[in-house]
């Protein structure tokens, strides 16, 4: 099994330090490689096999099917963003191919949708597993002022419900019970590795995201990434301002996004700020030239991966340990840079090419 975590909520506790020593042992290498795909880390064998439209969901599935013969597999290319990528139709062919579809809910992977409707269309019989069934989402922008930003109800929900690890234990529930469908002579190990998911992991990581929104030392994060964070601020109590309000990552920026975002800067001295792994740097490089913020560090919606993570075998918490928090801590005020995530995270992580 992955290793798992204690449920010490101090941010110096020895549990907790021992968590994230376990999970960053494997950091040094950060490789810039892009091609590959994911593979499953459960057995070998003619077991079913479910398919995920997202990382994340792929990764609470592989956990959840460990020790079992039902194979995992993630649909997107290592390197790409799972929101924003399209891919060809070979994809709606591994869906129909395969014994189940783990997807995140209709409205936001247009092609997972578009896949959805043609198993229904022509009657294939691959399972669906709605890893957002029974989540409790919240309005687009909920975080932010919503005079100030001209957003709200009338633009709907926001589907990143995720970000938030108890959210996410409803997704684990979900997956869960969807493989008990699939391979219901499994049942006892797949409900014993989804509640071990989410006592021994989930709620650590929601133990641990706490103590660092506790500790913080300014109320604001300043993104130079799309509006996919704002469950965290939701969850922990802080101000998540997105460079672009809308969901997508790929999202033109507009000169008011930059004038507002130098505004935040400015009234809340922010000396580092954040920016997508796999989203644009200019934004952030423009950002760090015209204000006083002295660097970017790096955060990801687990939306995707790189190379060197499927390599180190990193999943949701790994990327939490490894890549979320040390830059939390770092753009909340927590700890300078050389303090914050495994040894050399800050100098392969600054300002990020």
């Amino acid at each position: 099994m992955r290793t798992t975590h204690g449920t010490d909520h101090g941010i110096d506790g020895g549990d907790r330090l021992s968590r994230r020593r376990a999970l960053t042992a494997s950091a040094g290498a950060l490789a810039t490689g892009l091609a590959g795909c994911l593979g499953s880390l459960t057995d070998d064998g003619d077991g079913p096999v479910a398919v995920a439209s997202f990382f994340s969901f792929y990764d609470f599935a592989r956990t959840i099917a460990e020790g079992t013969p039902v194979r995992i597999e993630n649909l997107v290319p290592t390197g790409l963003h799972g929101h924003g990528w399209q891919p060809n139709a070979s994809v709606t062919r591994d869906i129909i191919e395969a014994d189940a579809f783990v997807h995140v809910g209709p409205g936001f992977q247009p092609w997972a949708d578009r896949a959805i409707q043609t198993l229904e269309d022509d009657d294939i019989d691959t399972q669906l597993i709605n890893s957002r069934t029974g989540v409790e989402l919240v309005d687009l922008a909920a975080s932010l002022d919503r005079e100030e930003e001209g957003v709200g109800d009338r633009q709907g929900l926001d589907p990143h419900f995720w970000l938030d690890p108890l959210r996410a234990k409803t997704s684990v529930d979900n997956i869960t019970e969807g493989l008990v469908e699939l391979a219901p002579d499994h049942e006892s190990q797949l409900r014993s590795n989804g509640e071990t998911y989410k006592t021994e992991t989930l709620d650590a990581i929601d133990a641990d995201y706490q103590a660092i929104f506790d500790t913080a030392s300014r109320g604001v994060v300043q993104l130079a990434a799309h509006n996919a964070f704002q469950y965290l601020g939701v969850r922990y109590g802080v101000e998540m301002r997105p460079l672009v309000a809308n969901l997508a990552a790929s999202g033109d920026v507009a000169p008011e996004d930059i004038r507002r975002a130098q505004e935040v800067i400015a009234e809340n001295d922010i000396r580092y700020i954040a920016n997508g792994v796999f989203e644009a740097r200019r934004p952030a490089v423009q950002l760090i030239e015209e204000t006083r913020a002295e660097a970017y560090f790096p955060v990801t919606p687990y939306a995707g991966v790189r190379e060197d993570w499927v390599e180190n075998r990193w999943g949701y918490a790994e990327i939490a340990y490894n890549i979320n928090m040390p830059t939390f801590e770092v753009v909340l005020g927590n700890k300078p840079p050389e303090a914050a995530g495994p040894d050399g995270w800050a100098t392969a992580w600054r300002s990020f090419e």
